[in-house]
Formats: structure tokens, C-alpha cells, sequence
């Protein structure tokens, strides 16, 4: 029994390396794929024990390709990006994630623009405000924050740390935000403005005080310093998409409600109904301020 089982195992094995060397010398990217699969079931793969040579190759695919085989991948180049440019990575970071998250809450709540699209003219809008105010903004803010408690590691400092965090860097960049998201709004005078803030930041002010505690009390134990502002956007792009999508779910819904619930002229009928419909006669406004939380620092 022995020896036979030995047998078919090396006739499996052969079959198997056949196989693999038709795949090898037709090229191409079955070719490669093949090659690649065929050094991570020898071991060859650094960072890999070859007993799972597919898993193996897709996992190295994913983090960065072969060159980075053994390492952490994209991760660790990253952290090395923000070491070595942080305000350049954070500023591309930002605008990414403001603008995925606005188009990725449009998506969720099916809020469409007037020509049926989810990309509506507040995504770009939101990544250039990620971009050029959020992450320079946090950028000084944080370094400001640092600098106050470098070399500080007590108990008592961390405290201290997390007040100074939610009492002076909070409000500072959640006016910002506010501010940021009337303009995209559409607001065109100083009146406007001031009341977008006024009526939305105690609201946001509660979520980052919800928020901003746990998260610096996280960075403090587990992040190097760097990675702070990016783990920082990071919770917000999660949070803000909720609220987001959950905002405009609720405008959508007030809008249909006024439109079919006869809360509209001519008993609440339009002239289409559809991604692109008109409510009362008029065009759907594309922008509104949104009631979403500024990155917690």
C-alpha cells in the first residue's frame, strides 16, 4: 500500500509540474500567474512556506507584488510615505476619502443628481476641501498638539492631551468644516454661513466629543505618531459616511413626502418622475449642507 500511494503521489507530482510548464511557456499573463504559482509551491516565494502556493501568490498580489514578497506590502510603504512626506500623503489621503465618501453616501441612499448620476458636483467639491483645507489643517493642528506634550507619556498628560484635543482642536476644525460645507453648499453671503454653524456645530461637536477620546486614547497606545491623522480620517470616513447617507436619506425622503403628499402645487404631481425628476416644477438642487462630523481632529 505504501509504495503505491507513493507511486500515485509522484505521478500526481508530475502531472501537476507538467502542467504547470505548458502554462509557464504559453506566456503571457497565465504564463506569469503559473511561474508565480509554481515558485510559492517551491518555497521560493520569500515570506511564504509553499503550502498554499495560490492563496500565496493573490495575498502578494494584493500587498504590493513580488518585490515586496516578505514584507508589509502597501502598509508599510505607506507609513514610510508619511515618514518621509507627510504632508504631501495626508493631503492625497484626504481628498480620497472626502471624495469617496460623498460619492459612496450618494450611492448608498440612491440620491442621484438631476442627470441620474451619483457623481454629482459635490464630489469633487468635497475632495478638493479634503485636500487643500482638511489635511493641512490637521496637519498643524496635530503637530501643534504633539509639540504641547512631546516627551509627556503619564497618565495625567494623556488626559490632559485628549482635553486640549476636544476643547480647543475641535472647535477650531469643525468651524472650518462648517464653514467648508455652506461654501460648497452654495452659500453666497456671510448670514448664510453663519447659520450653517450655527445650527449644525453643537451637533458635530457632540460626535467628536463621542468620538475623539476613544480614538486619541487608541493612537496613543497602538500608532506611531505620523499615522495619527490618517487613522484619524480614517474613523471619520466611516462615521461620515453613516450620517451622510443617513442625511440624505431623511432629505430625500422630506422631499418625496412634500412632492407626493400634496404638500406641492397642483396637489403635489411633478412633470417626471424618475433619477432625473423635477420636484414642483423646479430642478432637484444637487448640493445641501450635509449634517456629518469634521474629522475628529
Amino acid at each position: 500500500m505504501s509504495l503505491k500511494f507513493e507511486r500515485d503521489t509522484t505521478v500526481t507530482g508530475a502531472v501537476k509540474d507538467a502542467v504547470v510548464n505548458h502554462a509557464v511557456n504559453k506566456g503571457g499573463i497565465v504564463g506569469s500567474t503559473a511561474t508565480a504559482i509554481a515558485d510559492a509551491a517551491h518555497g521560493n516565494l520569500p515570506g511564504t512556506s509553499g503550502k498554499h502556493p495560490i492563496s500565496a501568490v493573490v495575498g502578494t498580489a494584493i500587498t504590493g507584488g513580488r518585490q515586496n514578497a516578505g514584507t508589509k506590502g502597501y502598509l508599510s510603504a505607506y507609513l514610510q510615505q508619511l515618514e518621509d512626506h507627510p504632508l504631501r500623503t495626508k493631503m492625497l489621503t484626504a481628498g480620497t476619502m472626502a471624495g469617496s465618501q460623498e460619492l459612496l453616501s450618494s450611492w448608498l441612499a440612491k440620491d442621484r443628481n438631476k442627470h441620474g448620476n451619483y457623481f454629482t458636483s459635490r464630489v469633487p467639491k468635497m475632495a478638493a476641501y479634503g485636500a487643500l483645507v482638511s489635511a493641512p489643517l490637521g496637519h498643524f493642528l496635530i503637530w501643534v498638539l504633539q509639540k504641547i506634550f512631546s516627551g509627556r507619556t503619564s497618565l495625567r498628560a494623556k488626559i490632559l492631551q485628549i482635553l486640549f484635543s476636544n476643547m480647543v482642536i475641535a472647535p477650531i476644525q469643525n468651524s472650518v468644516y462648517l464653514v467648508a460645507m455652506a461654501l460648497i453648499a452654495g452659500a453666497k453671503t456671510f448670514r448664510q454661513v453663519k447659520a450653517t454653524v450655527r445650527v449644525s456645530f453643537w451637533k458635530v461637536m457632540r460626535v467628536s466629543w463621542i468620538t475623539s477620546p476613544i480614538c486619541l486614547a487608541f493612537a496613543q497606545k497602538f500608532l506611531p505618531e505620523h499615522a495619527w491623522v490618517p487613522f484619524f480620517n480614517l474613523v471619520s470616513f466611516v462615521i461620515g459616511t453613516y450620517i451622510n447617507t443617513v442625511t440624505k436619506k431623511e432629505r430625500l425622503a422630506a422631499l418625496r413626502k412634500k412632492h407626493f403628499g400634496g404638500g406641492g402645487p397642483g396637489g403635489g404631481r411633478s412633470s417626471a418622475v424618475g433619477p432625473g425628476s423635477t420636484i414642483s416644477g423646479g430642478p432637484r438642487p444637487d448640493d445641501y449642507p450635509p449634517i456629518g462630523p469634521n474629522p475628529p481632529y
